[in-house]
């Protein structure tokens, strides 16, 4: 039974991929259920074994995007204990989201997928203020230690981090991929982290810098 439950979580989510990429390929009027069944490699019959309708492709579609954006938070956590290293690793992992799933912006951004939908577009808007909140959280737990400056509000720096991501998604997609976003988030990320490091850790990292040069 347990094996069975898993077979069927990997194909709904490679459905969700499958969906995801139709719409980074050919926007949201190139998705279909047949599209899909085709991209995952079996016949429409089957997705409707996991998904009634293309309406509810789309929700998993959104429960993707939930799925790894928090996974996102989650890693980081646990591959370091200093927040700004948390999150820096962590807009290093946002960037390679969007790099490697350019349908996520258009999801986020497409009026047609909340068109007549307003709980979808409420559930998106949740799933953003969750990570907004875990970011928010990894700022508030660094200013406790003293590795964020107490000058923000934790609320502010989770803002100014997804600041540096979203606009440069935008930028990326209608450049048709060639604006650079992994070079735009780390240019702004020195910014970031000069603006939230506690005053005495960003002096002594001017220094150290001062005298590598």
């Amino acid at each position: 039974m347990r094996a069975a439950k898993m077979r069927t979580r990997i194909r709904q989510e490679q459905i969700a991929e499958a969906a995801l990429r139709l719409v980074a390929r050919q926007g949201m009027k190139g998705l279909s259920v047949a599209r899909v069944a085709r991209r995952v490699g079996v016949v429409p019959s089957a997705i409707y074994r996991h998904y009634s309708s293309k309406d509810e492709v789309l929700d998993a579609v959104l429960d993707l995007i939930r799925d790894r954006l928090l996974g996102n938070v989650k890693a980081v956590c646990e591959e370091s204990t200093e927040a700004l290293d948390h999150l820096h690793r962590l807009l290093i992992r946002h960037v390679r989201l969007l790099r490697e799933n350019q349908g996520i912006p258009r999801v986020v951004f497409s009026q047609e997928l909340h068109h007549g939908h307003s709980g979808r577009k409420a559930r998106m808007y949740e799933t953003i203020r969750e990570y907004l909140g875990q970011v928010a959280e990894i700022a508030r737990q660094g200013q406790q230690n003293g590795q964020v400056c107490s000058g923000f509000t934790p609320e502010a720096v989770s803002t100014m981090f997804l600041g540096i991501v979203q606009p440069a998604a935008l930028l990326r997609d209608l450049s048709d991929g060639d604006f650079d976003v992994t070079r735009h988030a780390e240019s702004a990320w020195q910014i970031l982290d000069a603006a939230i490091r506690p005053v005495k850790q960003a002096r002594a990292a001017g220094a150290t810098k001062r005298k590598e040069k």
